[in-house]
């Protein structure tokens, strides 16, 4: 099955459980014109006082195209994102296994948003040992003829998805909070996550 993606910043976990299905070919949104409040320049992490998002700036240079937004460095959000994302996870069991190659995300500064949240994707894959491919698009498809996941994922409406409870950091202070970014799933249980994902696609 062909399915239509968009390209967002540490994705969901309920992004990737549609990016791992099997027997997909993945085409990932780039002629887009960029949608402002979603996942494409935030994330959803936990910290200790609950849901914490993380967003990128960006520049307003009159491009409206995801693939021409410029990511505006006037303050360093890239050193902010990563001093939460360790306070937050420095805890946690994998954290410490995974800190020096998710310390490489904010190690060089990307001048397009979309470019780099490829390299945040490519990362993320070699820590769950996954190797999906994927294409780009062309062009724009205003009706596309493959599933079209663009608008599935909100960053404004959270929406009980009844997703398996793992370990959580902040778990005993704040509950289970299901389908953050795949950054929390990486740092709670670590090499499983890759079956949790798997386990979720079979659940759908």
């Amino acid at each position: 099955m062909n399915v239509l993606l968009p390209v967002f910043y540490l994705p969901p976990v309920s992004w990737f459980a549609e990016f791992l299905k099997p027997d997909r070919e993945i085409l990932l949104e780039q002629f887009e014109n960029f949608p402002k409040q979603t996942f494409r320049n935030r994330t959803l992490i936990y910290g200790a006082n609950g849901k914490l998002a993380l967003m990128i700036p960006i520049k307003h240079n009159g491009s409206r195209l995801y693939k021409e937004t410029e990511i505006s460095y006037a303050e360093d959000w890239p050193k902010q994102h990563w001093k939460s994302i360790k306070t937050a996870y420095q805890s946690s069991p994998y954290f410490e296994y995974y800190e020096d190659k998710l310390q490489t995300i904010y190690g060089e500064k990307k001048k397009y948003l979309f470019d780099f949240n490829l390299k945040v994707l490519d990362v993320i894959q070699s820590l769950l040992k996954t190797e999906v491919n994927f294409e780009l698009t062309h062009e724009y498809l205003k009706e596309p003829v493959m599933l079209n996941l663009r608008d599935k994922f909100s960053a404004k409406n959270s929406q009980n998805k009844g997703y398996p409870e793992y370990y959580q950091s902040f778990t005993a202070k704040h509950g289970f909070i299901e389908d953050l970014s795949i950054l929390d799933l990486l740092c709670n249980i670590g090499p499983e996550s890759s079956t949790y994902l798997k386990n979720i696609t079979t659940q759908q």
